[in-house]
């Protein structure tokens, strides 16, 4: 069994054209994920980075009058820039043109030619460019295009190296129906095992016209097919980091394989579900090696009811939405748009409505109004509290033990969006219980309910902040910093974090600051 460890993947990401909201939005979810689990104490190995060969960055490169490696080096640092200005907590990022990860790439397809799981043979058929992968003509429309990207595929015979995925499609499919291989949402699951009823043969590992690529190490006349490469960073990564190891026995024993082996949580989008939960599942059963645990996959979303375009002009990158609403309210709308799992549609024109609602006169608002009048009233200390005098009042701490389970509960399903739901609801109770109670007037009557009430606002705020940190971390600092809590306490156990009274009689409270300035409309 691993230690407390928690291994999270993106997919690494094509680098034919610039990073987009499409690429944010998975990497935001992941970067959430690893934040929660880092908060429970767990260590996290989060992996992220670029899918750099085959013939569409060939063809990119060449429209781009560059080489392939000057054009991928330019790509994947636009990556790594926006993942910067996000604040993605990734542990490491990964190019599959870096000499480590195609050292191990060839390393692990001469393991499985040394298994008997390889052989060599003639393809005949179809192949997307665009998709980088042979389909066939059950998966096209009726035009005859690719489904996915509407274009017609490319008609192609060649010599390749086959992976025998047929001896392993029994044990997938039975690790599939008993979730042993987690595949979610189950919308996803049914959609994967339909896989199986439209029948799946033995795929390529090679390709001999594509010189942009790894060569296959027993024969320089082939190139490593680009989804294998892919596929293959999840191992490759521990290689880096550990040097290319000789044998087998020696990999897995390789210190940081050994802690983090296998991955928790495979993250993605529904388009490439197939490659990660049917060929990359044989592929480690040929190699001896624990599956991942769970493959998540949300669906597609389109942008003001349309399909995402250069063409269109509806692109939306994220460094213009940092430059328009900040880096946490960036991450906020993103991740809040719809279920997480599912397809949706962003609606830029909603944007500014949702900043100003949820952040600017919801948390921000909230914030402002408990530490303005912890200032006012309480000369900027926590007051001291005493039992209530009311005795119909709800038990605070039970409130937010309630808080906390659903929070809980929505997190550990991947709900992202509703987790963000939950917070914003109960910033919307606390504004009513500031309406109800009237603290500004309960002063003039009685100190002490005042100082209760207070007391109880500065407390949930404590838990507001806790809650939104994996989503926005430096909203949550800027809370903590002004309830008077050091940088360095919030890093205590969550367990503690989720207890009532947390904040102490008497303590100093910090200087108001406003969290988020109102946007026009």
């Amino acid at each position: 069994m691993k230690p407390n460890t928690f291994y999270l993947t993106t997919p690494i990401y094509y680098v034919n054209a610039w990073p987009h909201i499409g690429h944010a939005y998975t990497t935001l979810a992941a970067d959430a994920i690893a934040r929660w689990r880092r908060l429970q104490g767990d260590e996290v190995f989060f992996l992220t980075g670029t899918d750099e060969h085959g013939a569409k960055i060939a063809e990119a490169a060449q429209l781009a009058g560059q080489s392939p490696k000057l054009f991928c080096d330019k790509i994947a640092g636009q990556f790594q820039k926006i993942w910067k200005d996000l604040n993605i907590s990734h542990t490491h990022f990964i190019r599959t043109t870096n000499k480590s990860h195609q050292a191990g790439a060839q390393y692990f397809l001469k393991l499985l030619k040394t298994k008997g799981d390889l052989y060599e043979n003639d393809y005949q058929g179809l192949y997307c460019t665009p998709c980088e992968n042979f389909i066939t003509n059950k998966e096209l429309t009726d035009k005859g295009f690719c489904s996915y990207h509407q274009k017609k595929p490319l008609s192609i015979t060649e010599k390749n190296w086959f992976f025998k995925l047929s001896k392993y499609l029994k044990k997938v499919k039975k690790l599939i129906e008993t979730n042993q291989l987690q595949i979610e949402p189950l919308s996803r699951k049914k959609e994967v095992l339909g896989f199986f009823k439209q029948g799946l043969t033995d795929f390529s590992v090679s390709r001999p016209s594509v010189a942009w690529g790894v060569p296959l190490p027993w024969d320089k006349m082939q190139t490593i097919y680009v989804w294998v490469d892919a596929l293959l960073n999840y191992l490759t990564v521990f290689l880096s980091e550990d040097k290319v190891y000789k044998t087998h026995l020696q990999l897995l024993a390789g210190p940081r394989f050994k802690k983090f082996w296998p991955p928790d949580l495979h993250l993605m989008a529904k388009e490439i579900i197939k490659f990660h939960a049917i060929y990359w599942p044989a592929i480690l059963l040929s190699l001896n090696l624990p599956l991942p645990k769970k493959i998540f996959a949300h669906g597609f979303f389109s942008i003001n009811g349309k399909k995402m375009s250069k063409s269109l002009g509806n692109v939306i990158n994220p460094t213009e939405m940092i430059a328009k609403f900040g880096l946490d309210a960036t991450r906020y709308l993103l991740l809040s748009q719809f279920v997480f799992g599912n397809d949706g549609d962003i609606k830029e024109a909603n944007f500014v409505d949702k900043y100003n609602s949820d952040l600017a006169n919801g948390i921000g608002n909230l914030t402002a109004r408990v530490i303005t009048m912890a200032e006012k009233y309480f000369n900027s200390q926590v007051p001291q509290i005493q039992p209530s005098k009311s005795s119909n009042k709800k038990n605070p701490e039970q409130i937010i033990a309630q808080v906390w389970q659903d929070y809980k509960i929505a997190f550990n399903n991947l709900a992202l969006d509703q987790c963000l739901k939950i917070i914003i609801d109960f910033a919307q109770k606390l504004d009513q219980y500031i309406q109800k109670t009237e603290p500004y007037k309960l002063i003039k009557q009685d100190r002490q309910e005042t100082a209760n009430v207070l007391y109880n606002l500065l407390e949930y705020l404590r838990h507001i902040a806790w809650q939104i940190t994996p989503f926005m971390q430096n909203t949550a600092n800027k809370i903590f910093e002004q309830l008077g809590i050091l940088a360095s306490e919030p890093g205590k156990s969550l367990s503690e974090a989720q207890k009532w009274g947390g904040l102490k009689s008497g303590q100093k409270i910090g200087k108001k600051e406003i969290l988020f300035q109102r946007l026009d409309s």
